[in-house]
């Protein structure tokens, strides 16, 4: 359920940074937009969004034409390196086994970088 929250949460996080934050918005127009997910393996908790200058759109479960996917082991796992989404716990996280990229780690980077943002 904490997760759920966070990930709807995030969303909002995301629409806000979009309306109030000029930098967030550049970032986002020199990459073009973004459609990125988050889900536990099981995929029992699973959110997407697709960012683009003009807007983000969310909503629940994993589409399968998205750029980038975010697979944690768990719930837990996934709190715990999402409340610091750090270059280094996302390392950190996959060597563990707690995470798994599906898609370009370049991808992830950019998500980084907006992410700074919020």
């Amino acid at each position: 359920m904490k997760l759920r929250l966070a990930l709807w949460l995030l969303g909002l996080l995301l629409k806000r940074a979009l309306r109030r934050k000029p930098r967030f918005k550049e970032q986002l127009e020199r990459m073009r937009g973004l459609d990125w997910g988050i889900a536990t393996e099981d995929l029992d908790t699973a959110r997407y969004y697709r960012m683009t200058p003009k807007g983000i759109d969310t909503g629940k479960g994993l589409p399968i034409d998205l750029n980038l996917e975010l697979r944690f082991r768990d719930q837990d796992a996934a709190l715990r390196i999402l409340k610091k989404p750090t270059q280094q716990a996302f390392l950190h996280g996959m060597m563990n086994g707690d995470v798994r990229l599906v898609g370009d780690s370049s991808d992830l980077t950019k998500l980084q970088k907006l992410l700074k943002h919020l």
